[in-house]
């Protein structure tokens, strides 16, 4: 059936409520409103307060309480309302849910969902458009995962659900309703739907650490994940190159076999994301591609990223990389 990514992640958290009793859902407007985006809207009215509720405005009072809730049986799937919004409950996250399983010696673990809207591309300025992946994919325990479209974005987050650790799930709010023009570097409204994504009824899980090949190519490997691999794959078609796209889906665990049989196949790189450009996960996708591709290397890999400056508002569609600055670099390293 078709889905916007928001009805998909409904959905989601729909079936995993409806197959284990163990699975709750809480944060900021969750419950009685459905959530800022309506990714919750009628749950808490179907499975009752109880498992979809609401919580005050204290991130790190939701990841706290969520962390204690899965350490004695529960599966906790909270909201953070923005990822802007998480860094009051880094230190439970980095400090409690990630180390519990290792510092318990497996005597207890942290079966916790954490999702955030992430990204820009909806005027929401500094405090509503950050992209913090890399602040969680350097914690040791933590498993990152960011979709790109409704049809994984059900079944990378109930695979996230079964999973025993804690996972980070990062969605692209740009996205939120609908692929966006991706030829042109139009601003989606967030509310309005747009041509919406194939999604199965049932279901089903994504596996984490599976990348996938959306569009295959020999010149050039163009790694992604999230908004940027629809502006990469605009940015392709605007340079005329034959680009092998790859979408990461999941940044931790990471799916390097996918990537090095890529780069080995094309001898290019082009990495792609909306986050700022220093110590930003494309330096360690950069980092892999050097160390396991060297030699077949026939140009360096090159960086597509935001700018390395606090979120501007008014300059928002020139900050993260569009088509044409793709493009750009698609073409630059093909002249190598």
């Amino acid at each position: 059936m078709r889905m916007t990514i928001i009805e998909a992640i409904q959905n989601a958290h729909d079936l995993a409520m409806a197959r284990d009793d163990k699975v709750v859902v809480f944060g900021e407007d969750v419950g009685f409103f459905g959530g800022v985006f309506r990714c919750t809207a009628g749950l808490q009215e179907k499975y009752g307060p109880s498992r979809c509720f609401d919580t005050p405005i204290s991130e790190l009072g939701i990841v706290g309480s969520a962390i204690g809730m899965a350490a004695y049986g529960l599966k906790p799937v909270v909201e953070i309302q923005f990822a802007d919004y998480v860094y009051p409950a880094y230190d439970q996250i980095v400090s409690e849910a990630a180390r519990l399983r290792h510092r318990s010696g497996g005597d207890f673990t942290c079966p916790l969902v954490i999702r955030m809207p992430s990204g820009g591309g909806i005027y929401g300025g500094q405090t509503h458009s950050q992209s913090p992946e890399s602040l969680f994919t350097h914690v040791a325990g933590l498993k990152t995962v960011m979709p790109s479209n409704p049809r994984d974005a059900k079944g990378l987050l109930l695979a996230a659900i079964e999973d025993p650790d804690p996972v980070i799930f990062l969605e692209p709010k740009r996205l939120y309703n609908g692929p966006f023009d991706g030829h042109h570097d139009r601003p989606i409204v967030p509310w309005k739907k747009h041509d919406l994504g194939d999604v199965a009824k049932n279901y089903y899980t994504t596996p984490l650490g599976k990348a996938e090949i959306v569009r295959a190519g020999s010149k050039v490997t163009i790694l992604t994940y999230g908004t940027m691999v629809h502006v990469a794959q605009a940015g392709a078609n605007e340079a005329g190159i034959d680009a092998e796209i790859i979408d990461l889906r999941t940044l931790i665990p990471l799916d390097t076999e996918t990537i090095e049989a890529s780069v080995k196949k094309t001898g290019r790189c082009v990495i792609v994301h909306e986050a700022t450009k220093t110590c930003g996960f494309g330096a360690e996708l950069s980092a892999l591609v050097q160390s396991s591709c060297f030699f077949y290397l026939e140009a360096p890999v090159t960086r597509v990223t935001g700018w390395d400056t606090p979120y501007p508002h008014a300059q928002e569609w020139d900050y993260f990389p569009g088509p044409a600055r793709v493009a750009q670099n698609l073409k630059k390293v093909m002249e190598v």
